[in-house]
């Protein structure tokens, strides 16, 4: 028990570094006092990503049959089941953390560690939820938006919470480490083998490729937060009326 709570002891104390913020939706305007260092993490992150993992991805999508990527990303997704579940109760979705406990059994016992969805169709439909939605919940704001080396865009309560998900996500307690970067470097493959359609998009639409990237992320976890039924923008506020 103690490195889980020296997990959610450090959470809780970084997590203070939000509560200043008030939880900002992204019609309002984004907290990006770090841009310059931002754009140049965004350059790096992009350089690697195009000549390194996309053309990485896109012989993985070539060559590997759609029913092995299926069942490749049914196992991540069974792996990460746990972490939804904790944060399931942390948010008070207790009738979620139930179906989500079926869904994490069902597909471990009869999907063969994941590997086949038996749940999906079966009223336990796939959810996703992590901590940065939980302090999202819990009324902390985002805080500035940051771009990390590697993993793209987040900011201070996302980042905050990858402390507690790096340390309760499965393939951490791997001990053979060539199995575990194998493992990493499979998933991170087959996460980058889903959006290579989002990036054509992303590269024919985008003025400018940071902002762009931006405001998605915001827009997606604003929709994160509110589990897919995000509230209507207020364009009337009054307080604009009153000036």
């Amino acid at each position: 028990m103690k490195p889980l709570a020296k997990i959610f002891a450090w959470t809780g104390a970084l997590a203070l570094a939000c509560t200043g913020c008030a939880t900002r939706s992204p019609y309002e305007d984004v907290s990006d006092p770090l841009e310059p260092v931002n754009r140049a993490i965004y350059t790096f992150n992009d350089y690697l990503d195009r000549g390194v993992l996309k053309p990485v991805a896109k012989k993985y999508a070539e060559y590997v049959p759609d029913t092995a990527r299926t069942g490749v990303r049914n196992v991540y997704n069974n792996f990460f089941e746990p972490l939804t579940i904790v944060n399931d109760v942390l948010q008070g979705k207790g009738h979620q953390a139930a179906s989500d406990t079926m869904r994490f059994g069902f597909n471990t016992i009869f999907g063969v560690l994941g590997l086949v969805d038996v749940s999906t169709g079966r009223e336990l439909e796939h959810n996703k939820e992590d901590f940065g939605q939980t302090f999202a919940v819990w009324g902390f704001g985002e805080g500035w938006y940051i771009v990390l080396p590697l993993l793209g865009p987040s900011n201070v309560r996302d980042t905050v919470g990858l402390i507690p998900a790096t340390r309760l996500q499965p393939m951490g307690y791997i001990d053979d480490t060539t199995l575990k970067y194998s493992a990493y470097a499979l998933f991170f493959v087959s996460r980058r083998a889903d959006l290579l359609s989002a990036t054509k998009v992303l590269d024919a639409a985008a003025l400018d490729p940071y902002l762009q990237v931006r405001e998605v992320y915001r827009q997606k976890r604003w929709s994160d937060i509110h589990d897919g039924n995000p509230p209507e923008p207020d364009f009337f506020d009054e307080e604009l009326f009153e000036k």
